[in-house]
């Protein structure tokens, strides 16, 4: 048999000379390479931001004019801390809505109201109390994170668990309130609610009096089982569901956001990251801090892009030992992930 007559599939013949063939292959044709998509895009940025970062940390986005979402650990419940104060002004503004109070309406917060930590009404609080319209209050509530202005929120609703059954009512998912700032607050650290801790620095005394086997038992327990717990795909869905008009009325929906997008607090966080021309409307919130551990350092919201692409984001950490600047810096690169 001839040699010069042997076919090799994938192979081509090159004859060499008289009775001799040299075999060479075929070059493969390699598959065209496709663009990833944003969705997978924005996937491996979050999971690359999130390996790089120690820490508990959850992280959602959803791309709210398209409907997709990606995340990192979003299903795992972390303290909300003041990001809490949302729901409350949700609730609010649901209960406006069914004509159950106005805005305007007017409540007396009194010395025994006040709450713990930052709560600037406390400087307008005299012996007569302050008068304040539920507007005003949620107005401190949602752009200074008020305390005590959110408790006075809460109280008109009925208290923390009216807070929850609207939460429910709205079926938002992975989302609790939890007991209110005053009894979740002082069982973190370790103690139980006294009016004194309005007032001077009489919580802080207390707390660091505490030996600090029982204050670490404290701490842990909360972080365990949070009861102010959400997750980051929980909160996405809320987010992008009040964008939507699907929670409140129109008007109570633009109130919201409005208000959302004056918050005076958390420059250095997801407004950090940012480019020029981008708007947010966003909540954030701060834990109490044990040496060098930290928690519940938060930020939520909407970032809407100029050309008009929607999103809505939550990072939350939940603890962590990196210092203020690091969990700053993670929750800016989570904004500027987004915008690209």
């Amino acid at each position: 048999m001839a040699v010069g007559a042997a076919v090799l599939c994938g192979a081509s013949a090159l004859p060499i000379a008289e009775g001799q063939v040299v075999l060479t292959a075929l070059p493969l044709k390699k598959p065209p390479v496709l663009p990833l998509s944003e969705r997978e895009q924005l996937q491996g940025r979050l999971d690359a931001l999130a390996r790089s970062f120690p820490g508990d940390v959850g992280v959602a986005v959803t791309r709210v004019d398209e409907g997709w979402t990606v995340s990192v650990n979003g299903d795992r419940p972390l303290p909300q801390q003041s990001v809490s104060k949302l729901w409350v002004s949700m609730a609010i503004l649901a209960a406006a809505d069914r004509g159950e109070l106005s805005l305007d309406e007017r409540v007396t917060i009194r010395k025994e109201d006040l709450s713990l930590f930052h709560q600037p009404i406390r400087k307008f609080v005299g012996e007569a109390g302050y008068s304040a319209s539920l507007r005003s209050l949620m107005d401190g509530a949602l752009q200074s994170s008020d305390n005590a202005a959110n408790d006075a929120l809460v109280r008109r609703l009925g208290g923390p668990f009216a807070v929850q059954v609207a939460i429910v009512g709205k079926n938002l998912d992975g989302i609790q309130f939890g007991p209110g700032e005053r009894a979740m607050q002082t069982a973190a650290a370790g103690l139980t609610w006294r009016p004194e801790y309005s007032f001077e620095r009489t919580f802080w005394e207390d707390r660091e009096a505490l030996p600090r086997e029982t204050r670490k038992a404290a701490l842990d327990a909360y972080l365990a089982d949070p009861p102010d717990g959400a997750t980051a795909l929980g909160v996405v869905e809320a987010l992008s569901r009040l964008y939507r008009g699907d929670l409140l009325s129109p008007d109570s929906t633009a109130l919201l956001l409005e208000r959302m997008g004056g918050s005076h607090t958390g420059a250095s966080r997801l407004r950090a990251g940012l480019p020029p021309g981008w708007k947010l409307a966003h909540k954030t919130g701060t834990g109490q801090v044990m040496g060098s551990l930290a928690t519940g350092f938060n930020d939520v919201g909407l970032l809407i892009a100029p050309d008009g692409r929607v999103y809505a984001v939550a990072v939350l950490i939940g603890a962590t030992r990196q210092p203020i600047e690091a969990r700053q810096a993670f929750i800016a690169s989570v904004a500027s992930a987004v915008a690209g």
